[in-house]
């Protein structure tokens, strides 16, 4: 029997970054040989039939404006909830989600990340866009920073698949620390890094930042983003996200919304990396 396509889902809402999201998907899917399939929610079950009907019409358009045959999934109950478990399921065969956000304004300066909440309670892979993807052919320059956590080990599998399948360069920036043990850490994940692209034949190059700091380390790590022209920063989310991580701000929500408007994906700690982990090892 053959094996299912796996897909690229999108988050739709009919917005301009709805919009968005689909032209990064494309792009991704023609590469990677992928579906797309568009993930609509409504608030009451009510609202199935009549949002099914104007689903329909927008694969429609999407096909005759893109020429890209996409699929898609109406659904009611909660965002926060219901995005992350059908992305989540194996059966739906979602290899990782790319959603839209309009960044942190307004309310969520406080209350937090509208995009955080969604992707925090995913076992794949978000990737967050707010503008439409550069016009390029392929990713040339993913940013992956190097901390002193061992999840760096998690989201390096999938930084060995899209430089694999995208054929891009990885950049690795590492953090400068003044402990000595965690700056003992953040060497022993920058070499496990290195011996597995290396290892897999992917371009990278090194990078450290000059200051200390995880605010200061986050501003660098834009700005030296914004400088190679980065299709992506490769991050980890926080382990176990609180109602005060909403409020004052989880560290990563300022990337995943940042002010340069660079492409994010963010991969959950102990997520399951069945499907990547086999490119580790070449």
């Amino acid at each position: 029997m053959e094996q299912a396509r796996k897909s690229i889902m999108v988050t739709w809402d009919f917005s301009a970054v709805s919009y968005n999201a689909l032209r990064h998907a494309i792009k991704m899917a023609n590469i990677l040989k992928y579906q797309i399939l568009l993930f609509h929610i409504v608030a009451d079950q009510s609202e199935e039939e009549v949002a099914r009907k104007k689903m329909e019409a927008e694969a429609e358009k999407i096909k005759k404006d893109f020429g890209e045959e996409v699929g898609f999934y109406v659904h009611h109950g909660k965002i926060f909830k219901e995005i992350s478990d059908y992305a989540s399921n194996e059966k739906n065969n979602i290899h990782f989600v790319v959603m839209g956000t309009h960044g942190m304004k307004g309310n969520q300066k406080f209350f937090g990340s509208w995009a955080l909440k969604v992707v925090a309670g995913s076992s794949v892979p978000f990737i967050v866009i707010q503008e439409e993807p550069a016009e390029k052919e392929r990713f040339n320059d993913i940013v992956f920073p190097i901390d002193f956590k061992s999840e760096n080990k998690e989201k390096l599998q999938w930084a060995i698949f899209l430089g694999k399948y995208l054929n891009a360069k990885i950049h690795l920036y590492k953090a400068p620390l003044n402990d000595k043990d965690l700056q003992k850490k953040v060497n022993v994940n920058l070499n496990f890094a290195i011996r597995f692209l290396i290892q897999n034949n992917i371009e990278y190059e090194i990078h450290t930042a000059s200051k200390p700091g995880t605010a200061t380390f986050q501003k660098e790590l834009l700005a030296f983003s914004k400088k190679v022209k980065a299709d992506l920063i490769l991050i980890t989310t926080t382990k176990h996200i609180t109602k005060m991580d909403y409020i004052f701000g989880a560290r990563e929500q300022y990337l995943i919304a940042n002010s340069e408007k660079i492409p994010v994906m963010c991969v959950n700690p102990k997520s399951n990396f069945a499907t990547v982990g086999q490119f580790m090892y070449g």
